[in-house]
C-alpha cells in the first residue's frame, strides 16, 4: 500500500481545485468557491478516468489525465445545474 505524504495531499487538493474551477469557468464562467471546486475537480477527476476505463481509452500522459478530469468536472458541473433547474 502506498504511503501520501502531507505534500501529495496537498498536490492532489491544490490539482483537485484547478480542475474543479476550470470546469466552473467552462460551464458557469467562473468558479463555485475553493472548497466546491476541490470537491467538484475530485470527483470530476474519478468520473473523466471512469469513462477513459469504459471506453477502452488509454492515456498515458499527465495532459491526457488532466483533460479527462477537466471533461469529467464539466459533465458533473453541467448535470448538477440541470438536477438543480428542475428541483
Amino acid at each position: 500500500m502506498e504511503h501520501h505524504t502531507l505534500r501529495n495531499l496537498i498536490t492532489f487538493l491544490f490539482i483537485g481545485g484547478v480542475i474543479g474551477w476550470l470546469a466552473g469557468l467552462i460551464v458557469r464562467g467562473r468558479g463555485f468557491g475553493v472548497l466546491a471546486d476541490i470537491v467538484i475537480g475530485i470527483l470530476g477527476s474519478i468520473i473523466g478516468g471512469w469513462t477513459a476505463e469504459v471506453l477502452g481509452l488509454s492515456i498515458n500522459s499527465f495532459f491526457g489525465e488532466f483533460m479527462m478530469a477537466v471533461l469529467g468536472a464539466v459533465v458533473l458541473v453541467g448535470l448538477t445545474r440541470l438536477i438543480v433547474r428542475k428541483v
